[in-house]
């Protein structure tokens, strides 16, 4: 049997891809370290671990979840987005409940947009970006993110065409591959721009926890007229380590909202329960293992930072996220640098490219191995003689 025609016109999976090349290298016996992933690396912290245990012996959970999913999950979604932002939300038609936010995000052009219509999209983003886009059979324009601004979309080069035919707009801070963030004033303007072009704004907010130097990641829905105009993707993934837990939610317009719920009432009947349970935990309960959690980032950070300057790779501090965006040598493209250290310094990085077109000339790292392991991953890379203090 053939594949469907979506299914054929589906972008390759640039991360599976990428697995699949430090596979080889590791079948081979080589030690590799995997600068490339983004998978966390710490435990889910032990007390959402025995919320779980406690509730996977109830045999109430082990019915099927309302298909909206529990009134208690999201009721603490509602309760962390007042603690931590000051948002008021109704957990009755402002949430979503998502088997993670990647799901969401593919899902909304699906349940919003119709065949032909236009998204969209950062440049370097997200890959799985354009899975959704595929799945819905509708356009994408890319909106580039450069250095130079901040990383942060020019909304005054978008096009007049842009403006009228867009329905939705995927912003992520911070960001994802850049480690860039944004401030009130940058969601201000997307509010305006939303409402002025009648524009649908989706906010990634999988990295709202992780900001560094002191500085809290600021939410889109504190933006005055968020609501309004839009919706923010929350994943407990990188909170709460809890990436293999598959959780998440999305807050903000009812309309949109309904909109997920409705798609999601025809594929899914919600989440176990019992996880929806632990989940509301990791919302309500003590938060300190987030805030051990960033400075364990925030060190490794400096770590790499300063390691890389010692050895004449300049590079800038990413202020939020648990990625660095470094650029590569001038002679290299990013895919033939990231295959080079690997090869040659058994080192795996994520070539840019697998961002997007304005992804080339970075490279990704993940801050997602300890502190011994990125000093002799530059160790490694310095004896390639490429870069000179």
């Amino acid at each position: 049997m053939e594949l469907s025609n979506r299914l054929q016109s589906l972008p390759s999976q640039f991360f599976a891809t990428l697995v699949k090349k430090v596979a080889t290298a590791i079948d081979e016996g080589r030690d590799i370290i995997n600068l490339g992933q983004g998978n966390p690396d710490q435990p889910t912290p032990s007390h959402i671990v025995k919320a779980m245990q406690q509730a996977v012996e109830n045999p109430g959970t082990h019915k099927y979840s309302p298909f909206r999913g529990t009134d208690e999950f999201r009721q603490a979604a509602a309760d962390f987005y007042k603690r931590e932002y000051n948002v008021n939300l109704d957990p009755e038609t402002e949430i979503a409940v998502l088997f993670g936010t990647k799901i969401g995000l593919v899902e909304l052009p699906l349940a919003l947009m119709n065949e032909g219509d236009l998204l969209l999209l950062p440049d370097p983003g997200y890959p799985d970006y354009l899975s959704g886009a595929g799945l819905a059979n509708i356009t994408y324009e890319t909106m580039p993110l450069h250095s130079e601004n901040a990383f942060l979309p020019d909304y005054d080069a978008l096009t007049a065409n842009q403006k009228e035919r867009a329905k939705l707009l995927y912003l992520n801070y911070p960001n994802n591959p850049t480690g860039a963030t944004a401030s009130i004033d940058f969601f201000e303007e997307t509010v305006r721009i939303g409402k002025t072009s009648n524009i649908g704004i989706v906010h990634d907010f999988a990295y709202g926890a992780i900001g560094f130097d002191g500085q809290k990641p600021v939410s889109f829905m504190q933006a005055e007229g968020a609501k309004e105009v839009g919706i923010e993707l929350y994943t407990l993934s990188k909170t709460y380590n809890m990436a293999g837990w598959r959780i998440g939610f999305a807050v903000g317009n009812a309309k949109m909202i309904e909109a997920i719920n409705l798609l999601q009432d025809h594929l899914f009947v919600s989440i176990f329960p019992a996880l929806q349970h632990a989940g509301a935990v990791a919302l309500t309960g003590s938060q300190e293992s987030v805030d051990e959690l960033v400075a364990l980032y925030e060190s490794r950070r400096n770590t790499l930072i300063a390691e890389c300057n010692r050895i004449g790779w300049n590079v800038s501090s990413p202020k939020g996220s648990f990625f660095a965006w470094l650029p590569v040598p001038e002679s290299y493209t990013s895919e033939a640098f990231a295959d080079y250290l690997l090869e040659n310094a058994d080192v795996a990085v994520a070539a840019g490219n697998g961002f997007g077109a304005y992804g080339e000339g970075y490279v990704r790292i993940g801050l997602l191995v300890d502190e011994k392991r990125i000093i002799e991953a530059i160790s490694r890379i310095e004896k390639l003689d490429i870069f000179h203090p």
